[in-house]
């Protein structure tokens, strides 16, 4: 886990490199961007057939605009991908190991949330909500090409289980995923804040958790956190 953390980091920090440079734009100079790795933890009873405690990394970025001193406007954007099958005893797809896998799926976690926050000490501390929506793509897993996959029946056909899983997520508004959070930050140096996240999603089919790390640029124009 803590290799998965390091690593995480080390990306976060290669891609925050292009924002070093300031824009002198009057707007631009109130947005405030942030890059994150996240580890989500897919609460949910998915029986003895599938993994039950399912912990998918993805990674991510925001960008909040500052509408008061103290608020702030935030879109935020997170991306992972995960095996999934359609299991037929539940009525419902479920992540899966390689070995099951039916269809490959990218998500997008796309929020927009109000953000407080405030000082304490050498710490600025954010808490936030606001409505999400996880756009799931859904593809054929890679590797099922044989002959042999194409069976006519939902348990064992890939296609036919590729089909059910996207259908699945697009019904009953299952792609609403409200979100609700909070995280610390704390100077690194003069140029970069580091900090966590945890957040909670609310979708319809169930709960998630995210556990995160974050690198935030300092502005000039953005509440700044100190070491003294």
């Amino acid at each position: 886990m803590s290799v998965i953390f390091r690593q995480l980091a080390l990306v976060l920090l290669i891609l925050t490199f292009p924002l070093i440079q300031q824009n002198a734009n009057p707007f631009w100079d109130k947005i405030q961007w942030s890059f994150s790795g996240t580890l989500q933890y897919f609460g949910a009873d998915y029986g003895s057939n599938a993994d039950p405690a399912p912990i998918i990394p993805s990674l991510g970025f925001s960008a909040a605009y500052e509408i008061l001193p103290y608020l702030r406007i935030e879109l935020t954007e997170d991306i992972y991908f995960s095996n999934y099958e359609f299991n037929t005893a539940l009525g419902f797809p479920v992540p899966c190991s390689l070995d099951s896998r039916s269809a490959f799926v990218l998500g997008f976690v796309t929020g927009i949330q109000a953000t407080g926050f405030f000082s304490l000490g050498n710490f600025l501390v954010r808490v936030y909500a606001g409505p999400a929506v996880d756009i799931r793509l859904v593809f054929n897993a890679f590797g099922l090409n044989h002959p042999g996959d194409n069976t006519g029946i939902l348990e064992t056909d890939p296609k036919l289980q590729t089909k059910a899983i996207s259908e699945y997520f697009w019904s009953n508004a299952r792609w609403f995923v409200p979100v609700i959070g909070a995280g610390m930050d704390f100077p690194v140096n003069q140029r970069f804040m580091a900090g966590f996240d945890i957040r909670f999603w609310i979708p319809a089919d169930g709960w998630r958790m995210g556990v995160g790390l974050r690198i935030t640029p300092q502005k000039n124009t953005a509440p700044q956190v100190t070491s003294e």
